[in-house]
């Protein structure tokens, strides 16, 4: 029995990736989504539209990864100095982002991945990262349950499904309300 051995980190198939998400980036930035097609990134991209099939299999699924790279943090969540501060700092920051019409697309675009606990385990990674900070201290912490459900899942649902996001006020009752034990 062969043994497949995996992709090589920052071998040519990492680099066909880059150039494909790029693509999709740039052309995205310039024109409509609606009007994106396999063709026209292959062509950005300098690769055939065979690729995309292979590795995607479909436009929806690579608007996904895309999307899915495009959400992972660049940097550790702001320290302000308390475990409320940073708490509202992120969340401001995260409904700020994500209500944006780009932030709005890219969450409909992982709706579509195959991968629904990745965008989990990524808020999930950045709460825990807060909640570290503050592990020493005599408060009572909350877990990162709680605040996915109290602080995360309303955001999310008011940001694609009402006519608008959540007010910062409102915000700011919520993570209230998830620190409260």
């Amino acid at each position: 029995m062969a043994i497949k051995e995996g992709l090589r980190p920052g071998g040519r198939s990492a680099r066909v990736q880059e150039s494909i998400h790029t693509a999709v980036r740039e052309l995205l930035e310039a024109q409509e989504r609606s009007t994106l097609t396999v063709p026209q990134i292959a062509a950005r991209a300098g690769v055939t539209p065979s690729t995309i099939y292979r590795r995607w299999g479909d436009l929806s699924a690579l608007l996904a990864d895309v999307a899915l790279a495009r959400m992972r943090p660049d940097s550790e969540p702001a320290v302000t100095g308390s475990l409320r501060g940073d708490l509202l700092a992120w969340a401001e920051q995260y409904l700020d982002e994500m209500s944006s019409e780009p932030g709005r697309n890219m969450m409909r675009d992982v709706q579509c991945s195959a991968t629904p606990g990745y965008c989990v385990s990524i808020l999930g990674g950045q709460l825990q990262i807060i909640l570290e900070r503050y592990r020493h201290s005599e408060a009572v912490l909350p877990d990162i349950d709680r605040l996915l459900n109290i602080v995360v899942a309303p955001t999310v649902f008011r940001i694609l499904f009402a006519a608008a996001p959540l007010e910062a006020q409102e915000l700011h009752a919520l993570v209230d309300i998830a620190l409260r034990s």
